[in-house]
């Protein structure tokens, strides 16, 4: 579509709009009924350690949706010329999981606990015992009842808990509405009734009802919305959180609320069974679309589903880009120092070139880059680590390849019980996340990981804000009978280019060698975490990337 196409899309609201809330950017993607990027728009921010917990201040949410839509906005007129008075439809997504709960006024009982808290081991174990059925810690039923363990004064005050997408879809439309892959996550979910499990709902009822609270479980969670349902529309109040000019009409119709697990998924068109994604960032994980049943509880696999209801094995990892961000920005500092400026996309992309010229496993080298605790690996807070011995080939390339190694460690351990275990078939694997702009690096090692084969389309960065507004085109647009999968197959990815790397036996081998190394340093991880106290743990700011 040409210049003059998109302009008649805007002033008839052939578009969607799509928001994500990711860990550092905010994320505002206007299509056109193509999925092609019309404008963008974002906002960076960062989360904070206060209080023991990890968490984002509620009116940087505010604002950085106000700013992000704002900049998308300030493109369309830029470009085009025009206002945005009209969107054919929204969605929002954000970070999945987590704690938000709320009284009957709308009031934040206590700031968002995120995905990335490791406090709520107890509770977990507890209520994965109760359900057999695995919780992790970052889920919302689990961190609800760990403030019951807890004795949390707010608890009578509940009107709702939600996610952070379901937070800012509640904000915009008044509906308190989840859809079906973050409904996955905040309690477990039975795939053929298409709703939270109704006999564990029952279970957690009995079970904390001795604690007197005036409300059962199910009148606190929002109502589940699957792929290609209405999930509200816009309000005028919404209009102005969203829009501060308020161009905007009310009406604007919303899909379901999602967690970037879901759109994850969907911007790589990995809804189909037996197909996998890979999600690269702060945290990593992968989500593997199933077509048979585990056969027992793996702490390490949590289950969830796609946005329309299937369910998925998901390996979550904590920790992946932030420490090798972080050494990668002293290297530019050193190149400035010696007076070779130097841009952030280079920089990537000669250190990231360098791990191709490594040793098969990295030299001996070993990293852990854990500046959160680590689920998978038990551990409850983290100590970015670097350890090498006095045999250790120590070059620039080893350094390299082990901090990519590293990022992707404690999910292959997880990704191993699928496959090893549980003989779950994966027919290829779709990567996306900002790594992924180096050409072949990153696909080489997470294929060597995977062991299986990686593609990545040219829509790789896009992410999740595509993802949603791709979902909330799929509500507006679909055929009566279109599933999720036939419309992204149809409409959205038929001429995508992609490139497919399949797994070098060298780089399994190393990634195996290394492997036996990571799993043997987990003590020396541990031993840094009880060592090496944190300067001040009650209200210290981490940026991560």
């Amino acid at each position: 579509m040409n210049k003059v196409g998109r302009k008649q899309a805007i002033l008839q609201g052939e578009t969607s709009l799509g928001i994500e809330f990711g860990s550092t950017r905010i994320k505002a993607v206007l299509i056109d009924n193509h999925a092609n990027t019309i404008a963008t728009g974002s906002y960076e921010w960062e989360n904070q350690l206060v209080n023991g917990y990890w968490t984002y201040n509620q009116v940087d949410i505010i604002t950085g949706l106000q700013a992000a839509y704002s900049d998308m906005k300030f493109e369309v007129e830029s470009t085009y010329g025009i206002t945005i008075r009209t969107i054919g439809a929204i969605g929002v997504s954000a970070m999945m999981h987590g704690y938000m709960p709320f009284d009957h006024t709308g009031e934040l009982l206590v700031p968002f606990r995120t995905w990335r808290n490791t406090t709520t081991g107890t509770a977990a174990s507890e209520l994965t015992s109760l359900f057999q059925h695995n919780i992790p810690e970052r889920w919302s039923i689990a961190h609800l009842y760990q403030a019951m363990l807890n004795e949390e004064p707010h608890l009578p005050r509940v009107h709702l808990i939600t996610t952070l997408s379901g937070y800012i879809h509640w904000l915009l439309t008044e509906e308190e509405a989840i859809g079906a892959g973050d409904a996955s996550g905040m309690f477990p979910y039975d795939d053929i009734a298409q709703d939270y499990n109704a006999s564990m709902l029952q279970q957690f009822d009995k079970l904390v009802q001795p604690k007197g609270y005036p409300w059962r479980i199910i009148d606190i969670l929002p109502k589940v919305f699957r792929a290609g349902e209405q999930a509200g529309a816009l309000t005028s109040a919404g209009i102005k959180i969203l829009d501060r000019s308020q161009n905007l009409q009310p009406g604007i119709p919303f899909c379901p609320p999602e967690g970037d697990a879901g759109t994850g998924m969907v911007a790589t068109n990995s809804v189909r069974k037996r197909i996998g994604n890979v999600s690269v960032g702060t945290s990593v994980f992968a989500m593997i679309v199933l077509d048979q049943k585990l056969s027992r509880i793996h702490p390490e696999v949590d289950l969830v589903t796609t946005p329309n209801g299937h369910p998925v094995a998901m390996v979550h990892a904590n920790n992946c880009s932030s420490d090798l961000n972080a050494w990668l920005e002293l290297f530019r500092e050193f190149s400035a120092a010696v007076g070779q400026e130097i841009e952030s996309h280079q920089l990537f992309e000669v250190m990231l070139q360098k791990a191709l010229e490594a040793d098969p496993d990295g030299g001996g080298l070993l990293s852990y880059g854990y500046l959160s605790g680590e689920n998978i690996t038990g551990l409850e807070h983290g100590r970015p680590l670097f350890v090498r011995s006095p045999e250790s080939s120590f070059t620039l390339a080893n350094f390299m390849r082990t901090h990519l190694f590293s990022a992707f460690g404690a999910l292959k351990i997880g990704m191993d019980l699928l496959t090893n275990e549980e003989n779950v078939a994966i027919d290829t694997i779709f990567a996306h996340g900002g790594l992924f702009k180096t050409p072949v690096v990153g696909q080489k090692i997470v294929a060597a990981a995977m062991d299986a084969p990686v593609s990545v389309m040219n829509t790789a960065g896009e992410g999740g804000a595509w993802g949603i507004a791709i979902l909330a085109s799929y509500m507006k647009n679909k055929n009566q009978e279109e599933d999720l999968e036939d419309y992204l197959h149809n409409h959205v990815f038929q001429e995508i280019e992609m490139q497919e790397i399949h797994p070098d036996r060298f780089d399994v081998e190393g990634f195996e060698t290394f492997m036996e190394r990571y799993k043997q340093g987990l003590v020396i991880e541990q031993k840094a975490v009880d060592y090496l106290p944190m300067a001040d743990v009650q209200d210290e700011k981490v940026t991560v990337d």
